[in-house]
């Protein structure tokens, strides 16, 4: 219960604190041009003739209603003088409406045609560039629930973004077909235009207010609706399956999924109660007024200033322009909320990474001369108080094998990740030799890394693409893809798989194959040796394999790697004491480094650890 009553207090903060004035949701109107923009890149062929088919059609309805009038006029005529009119005018006005009619039709067609094909590349072209964006953003960012709000309202608008563009250029359309209908009134009675805005600019304003409640109300329930997903994910996923089943997990992750799902109904339920009282009062009012409109013109005709063909055109005009205007109008609160939610879209973009390339970047030193050298370096993740790494001094020299070691949460990923530069320190710095690692072009800088962490992604991919992503320029290269495999003892899986270096791997796709953890580490592993890296680094990659297994694995890396530097991770000192030295940390910090024997001779941390592990093989 008082996580649920957490949940609800954060919701209702959120909600008050996302609740938007008329003059914000105005000024987010000023989102619209850099859509447009958007939507011009994707397609301006298409956004020219979208344009272009609308502003035809807009004219089609007052077209219509004043040949309806025609024709009225002219039965009405024959009627009182049969014998003294031709019936070919009334034949060709007839033929004329039709005509239009068709016309109208097909171009309704042809809008909604190009308005979904747009629709389709819009979508496809603002999901590239949030991808795109993605990839230039730093690691610790994808590591903040903060970020990771906005990158959901991001992606969700890569599809509603698109209704936005249907809605804008109908707005637009009907605008001017307004313009026709308004001045056929104003011309015969001022009053009805009068009539017509008091009764739909209430149902406007109610809908305006509503509208913003509901944005307020789904924007503070982002991080909620977020947990939902992932509830939903837990509770039937392939992924999760063995645990909730072995842990009977079921009840608890569908209970969880109730109540929130529960609280959502409960705060959507009352704001949907009081927008439809509001609406069907509003729906009464605008009823009203166009009865009241309807007599003013029954009475003007039957005391003779208007025919009955004038009188069917303002019955008309006045309710598709009663119908006109109440959508315009409704459209508009859709539209101005499109773009209020297009500011969630703009935010993501307005997301900078802190690790960006020198503008003067130096290429990689081929081959590095002096080394990796350590100066104080700490780093602090994002609102941690912590520090992953503090006070680290030392010096990776080049073709050294350097093993870290310590107990899980001692910092040796993040050690990596600054090595890599996947991290930037937060105090000291990093040089390789003698320059700052900031100086280097960072791309080249990751070429010259070969990099597998212990969470390494098990792509839904072939087994050839599987190695390939180690550097996925050479995708296509297969004597480079099989001798990666080679090096990494992965080869000996492929004369098992049906497919060999074409074959599916994981469950998620037809005729897919599910590996063993030891059998896709070899393929991970693999990925290191696709580069012509002059510093690999291993961050336990090898925990699946079996002690055999893992002793092969090093030694093969061991010899592949000789002149090059290299970074080992790993709990099994049989395996770290390859090394030529091992840095042991400690809550981040640096307390020992040497070789395995001179450790062991200081009879510090590292000999407890390693006396510790060697009492388990006793």
């Amino acid at each position: 219960m008082a996580t649920n009553k957490l949940f609800n207090k954060s919701s209702l903060q959120n909600s008050k604190k996302e609740g938007l004035t008329l003059k914000e949701r105005l000024a987010a109107l000023g989102n619209l041009p850099g859509f447009f923009k958007m939507v011009w890149q994707t397609s301006p062929g298409m956004t020219i003739s979208n344009l272009l088919l609308r502003l035809v059609r807009s004219a089609t309805p007052v077209a219509m209603l004043y040949v309806g009038k025609l024709i009225i006029d002219q039965v009405v005529t024959h009627i009182k003088t049969p014998n003294q009119h031709d019936l070919t005018v009334l034949w060709k006005l007839i033929l004329l409406e039709f005509a239009i009619a068709i016309i109208s039709d097909l171009l309704s067609r042809a809008i909604s045609l190009i308005d979904s094909l747009l629709g389709d590349l819009f979508s496809k072209h603002s999901s590239i560039k949030i991808m795109e964006h993605a990839a230039t953003l730093d690691l610790d960012q994808f590591e903040d629930s903060i970020f990771y709000d906005k990158l959901e309202r991001a992606r969700q608008q890569t599809v509603g973004r698109t209704i936005l563009l249907s809605l804008v250029m109908s707005q637009v359309q009907d605008l001017i077909t307004m313009g026709f209908l308004a001045a056929g009134l104003i011309i015969f009675n001022p009053w009805l235009i009068l009539l017509l805005l008091v009764t739909i600019i209430p149902s406007f304003l109610g809908e305006s207010y509503f509208n913003a409640q509901t944005y307020a109300l789904t924007r503070g329930q982002t991080p909620e609706r977020r947990e939902l997903d992932y509830l939903r994910f837990l509770g039937a996923s392939d992924e999760t399956a063995k645990e909730v089943k072995i842990f009977n997990l079921s009840g608890f992750v569908i209970n969880r999924f109730s109540v929130l799902s529960d609280k959502f109904y409960l705060a959507n339920k009352k704001l949907a109660l009081r927008r439809s009282a509001w609406g069907t009062f509003f729906a009464l009012l605008g009823t009203a007024g166009y009865y009241g409109a309807y007599l003013m013109i029954i009475f003007d005709t039957v005391s003779g200033k208007v025919t009955i063909g004038e009188l069917t055109f303002l019955a008309a005009s006045f309710r598709q322009l009663k119908t006109l205007l109440e959508g315009i109008l409704t459209r508009f609160i859709a539209v101005s909320q499109g773009a209020i939610y297009l500011r969630d879209f703009f935010e993501f973009f307005e997301i900078r990474p802190r690790i960006i390339a020198s503008v003067k970047a130096i290429p990689f030193p081929k081959p590095i001369q002096i080394g990796f050298t350590f100066e104080n370096v700490g780093f602090q993740y994002l609102n941690s108080e912590r520090w992953a790494n503090r006070h680290l001094s030392f010096t990776l020299y080049p073709g050294e094998k350097l093993a870290l070691v310590g107990e899980n949460g001692a910092g040796k990923t993040t050690l990596v990740k600054l090595l890599a530069r996947l991290y930037d320190p937060t105090e000291g710095r990093i040089l390789l030799d003698g320059i700052d690692l900031k100086e280097y072009d960072l791309t080249d800088l990751r070429m010259n890394l070969g990099i597998i962490f212990q969470d390494y992604i098990r792509y839904q991919m072939s087994f050839s693409q599987n190695i390939a992503v180690g550097n996925i320029q050479e995708k296509e290269n297969d004597p480079l893809i099989q001798s990666a495999a080679h090096q990494s003892l992965a080869d000996q899986l492929v004369k098992k798989l049906p497919g060999l270096y074409n074959q599916m791997l994981g469950k998620k796709f037809a005729e897919g194959v599910e590996l063993s953890g030891g059998e896709w580490q070899k393929v991970a592993l693999a990925r290191a040796y696709m580069k012509d890296a002059q510093l690999l680094i291993l961050d336990e990659p090898t925990a699946a394999l079996d002690a055999r297994a893992e002793y092969e694995v090093f030694q093969r890396f061991s010899e592949l790697t000789k002149g090059k530097s290299a970074v080992l991770i790993s709990h099994r000192f049989s395996t770290v004491r390859m090394a030529d030295r091992i840095l042991v940390l400690e809550k981040g910090e640096l307390i020992e480094i040497g070789s395995h024997q001179e450790l062991l001779d200081q009879n510090g941390r590292y000999a407890e650890l390693f006396n510790l592990q060697a009492m388990g093989y006793r």
